[in-house]
């Protein structure tokens, strides 16, 4: 297989769709937090109840017509490295990484939707998209959750509404989130303020891997804080509000930086950032990211001509520790990932799709 078609193999299959205000929002996830009744929830059932769970699921796939597209992964059937593939593609979590025996995922072709099973809960449904698309990445989710909840009796409480683990998930069990880039409002100094708003209307801001990671690349997860007492609507919906206001802060920080003297020096900034990706033969992960976040902001103001975007998203990607090994073919050590990923960041950024 070819590198450009191995690219392609594993790339995110939802990273290719075009992308409403993708310029600033990276990504779009819903997940829906679900349980079986009468089984233990994942952290205290046995062997035989989670295989029970894989078991009751795989049968629901194949009983309906939809899912005709869709393949059931077990993890301990996978290497640690393949492994590690899908959470950089953000299809699974590293949670459920922890102990891979008798859990597994459900992928569709396209890897806009997956269901984690046996994580913190029996499934966690998740619809995923490029760009400001929760609406679309809801709509996807709760067409699954409806066809499954028609073949599987999930844990539900008049009440209460759906059963979960964690006390934060029962209600809805909807977990919404967008990835936003914001390296204007850092540049300008204000990124800080602007999410510091987010807690006190009841939404969390996390790093792009969710609660306990860091904002690497100015990228930030924000997502909702309550389940309980709200509808599905009024969460993405909210949600949505939010981050267009986000996005239009982020957007009045680039035309600040675009006026008068400030112009010339964010074009030294972000050009000299493509001049060290395109020329560099070592490259740390640390690095790379801080570069790219840069170019992807210069391609979006089309102050680096040769710069497009898409790939340079797509590179947020491809340089990653499991999936750029996963391209080379080998385990590499430090000092290899290091001399390949500037190989493969100069070879990217030379596709230029414009």
């Amino acid at each position: 297989m070819s590198l450009d078609a191995q690219i392609k193999r594993l790339l995110p299959g939802w990273l290719k769709e075009p992308a409403p205000d993708g310029d600033i929002v990276f990504s779009s996830r819903v997940r829906l937090a679900r349980n079986l009744n009468h089984l233990s929830f994942p952290y205290h059932a046995g062997e035989i109840q989670l295989e029970e769970v894989i078991d009751q699921v795989g049968a629901a796939l194949k009983s309906a017509g939809h899912f005709k597209n869709y393949t059931l992964h077990r993890l301990d059937e996978m290497t640690q490295h393949d492994r590690m593939v899908l959470v950089e593609k953000y299809l699974v979590s590293l949670d459920l990484l922890k102990n891979p025996a008798h859990r597994g995922v459900v992928l569709n072709q396209d890897e806009t939707v997956s269901i984690m099973l046996n994580e913190e809960d029996h499934l966690r449904i998740q619809g995923i998209y490029p760009g400001l698309q929760l609406n679309k990445a809801w709509e996807s989710a709760e067409q699954i959750d409806r066809l499954l909840e028609a073949k599987l009796d999930f844990a539900f409480d008049e009440e209460r509404g759906y059963l979960t683990t964690c006390p934060t998930n029962v209600g809805t069990g909807l977990r919404a989130s967008v990835l936003v880039h914001l390296p204007a409002l850092k540049m300008v100094g204000q990124v800080k303020k602007v999410l510091a708003v987010l807690p006190s209307i009841g939404l969390n801001v996390r790093g792009a891997y969710g609660e306990g990671t860091d904002s690497a690349g100015d990228l930030y997860q924000i997502s909702n804080q309550v389940t309980l007492g709200l509808s599905e609507e009024e969460i993405v919906g909210k949600i949505v509000s939010v981050t267009k206001q986000v996005i239009d802060q982020e957007r009045a920080a680039r035309e600040a930086l675009l006026a008068n003297d400030s112009r010339l020096q964010l074009e030294d900034r972000v050009n000299r950032a493509y001049g060290l990706l395109t020329h560099s033969r070592l490259i740390s992960s640390e690095e790379t990211i801080k570069l790219l976040s840069d170019v992807l902001m210069g391609a979006a103001l089309n102050l680096i001509p040769k710069a497009d975007g898409q790939v340079v998203k797509e590179l947020f990607f491809l340089i990653r520790p499991a999936i750029l090994q996963k391209l080379i073919g080998r385990e590499l050590t430090p000092g290899e990932r290091d001399h390949y990923r500037a190989a493969m960041v100069r070879e990217h950024l030379g596709m230029n799709r414009k």
